[in-house]
């Protein structure tokens, strides 16, 4: 008996900060179905190609943007037979944050136009191709819902950044502002970055001392929220 045929994807939201905002990579998709609509860059698994549906998706991302990130996280799975016009199948979605020093110029789309689109509007442009509304929103609830207890907004910052960077982003993605003193505390406790040593930013005072990750592929979860 022939196996049915189910086709698997992945699909990625890609976020950035520009400015202060948060942004994600949509592409005006050239090819049917959906053509002409706005969609996350995505593509289909090539089980010849793909040893993990993780190597997948950063093939996908180096095919249809030409964006390579450290830090890539499985959002979750999305599949029925209606979200695809072709047939039954399923979406592996993940989310891909990139530096803001990765200039908008440097981002070259295949397949499509690129755009980076706030997400902190109170409407994102919909109705996005198949049921990339849901994964965008699944994507950006995740990206929320970690800042609270987890080392995640930093890797939205520069490779080298100063403490008060930090805690702007985390205020930021949070929308509160935070004690310096209690937000350092923790900091130290997550033992998430580390000094890089000779370098300083230009200041009119005291030069601040200039941070990095230590692992920029994976997030440090804190012992309690902030």
């Amino acid at each position: 008996m022939p196996y049915p045929q189910l086709a698997v994807t992945v699909d990625v939201a890609i976020f950035r900060l520009i400015g202060r905002a948060l942004h994600v990579a949509l592409i005006h998709r050239d090819t049917p179905p959906f053509s002409g609509a706005l969609s996350l860059p995505g593509g289909f698994v090539r089980g010849q190609e793909d040893t993990t549906l993780e190597d997948a998706a950063r093939r996908v991302l180096t095919d249809k943007t030409g964006v390579s990130t450290p830090y890539l996280e499985q959002v979750a799975s999305f599949g029925d037979a209606t979200r695809d016009p072709r047939g039954w199948s399923v979406s592996i979605a993940y989310m891909a944050l990139v530096r803001p020093e990765t200039e908008v110029a440097e981002i070259t789309p295949r397949g499509g136009d690129l755009i980076w689109h706030s997400v902190d509007e109170e409407a994102l442009p919909a109705p996005l191709a198949f049921d990339h509304d849901r994964i965008l929103g699944a994507a950006i609830r995740r990206l929320r819902d970690k800042v609270e207890y987890s080392s995640l907004p930093a890797h939205l910052l520069p490779e080298h950044f100063t403490l008060p960077e930090l805690q702007a982003i985390y205020e930021n993605l949070i929308g509160r502002s935070l004690d310096k003193s209690a937000f350092r505390k923790r900091m130290a406790e997550a033992d998430f970055v580390e000094p890089v040593e000779g370098v300083k930013r230009a200041a009119s005072h005291r030069p601040p001392q200039v941070y990095r990750l230590k692992d920029e592929a994976r997030p440090v979860l804190f012992n309690r929220s902030l």
